[in-house]
């Protein structure tokens, strides 16, 4: 089976991130999907938020949130995931490009996200993303999809995966 789901993986905080948004910013086609951003308050990483290619935000974890799903020091907003980050993975046309940062263990801990992300790497439409280096059995499973193509990221190979990824994306 050919890859038409394109996923960078490497250690937290080694430009997966940017990878993806430098990629994105040159590709002229349909896009929908969205980013994990880092909270940072008084120079501290406090939480994630998610933002949409077209505009929406949510907290998908910080330290304040108090309650029984927590990965690390993080409780988790499920209810944004799903009702924000969730609907933007769903491509209105076949055209779309599905942009999902991230793939991790806190995404992870909804159902619907993983249901959703199964559909959308199934559906017609190609995906770039981030995926966890380590994981769940989950993870595992995405990763080694016969339709998927891994791209290790590290500092020196960020800049010709910009140059890959747009190659690989910009094919017909």
């Amino acid at each position: 089976m050919d890859a038409k789901n394109f996923l960078v993986t490497g250690p937290p905080r080694c430009g997966k991130s940017t990878l993806i948004e430098a990629v994105v910013a040159k590709i002229d086609r349909p896009l929908t999907g969205f980013f994990t951003r880092e909270i940072v308050e008084r120079g501290q990483r406090r939480g994630f938020k998610i933002v949409t290619l077209d505009g929406r935000e949510g907290v998908l974890a910080h330290e304040r949130i108090k309650g029984r799903l927590r990965v690390g020091k993080y409780g988790l907003n499920l209810a944004d995931l799903d009702s924000i980050a969730v609907p933007s993975m769903i491509p209105s046309t076949q055209s779309e490009l599905i942009v999902i940062d991230e793939i991790g263990k806190m995404e992870c801990c909804s159902p619907l996200f993983r249901k959703t992300l199964v559909e959308t790497l199934d559906s017609p439409c190609r995906v770039i993303g981030s995926v966890a280096l380590q994981g769940s059995h989950f993870i595992q499973e995405i990763k080694s999809r016969g339709d998927v193509k891994l791209f290790p990221v590290s500092n020196e190979t960020l800049d010709s995966l910009v140059v890959t990824l747009l190659a690989v994306l910009q094919r017909t």
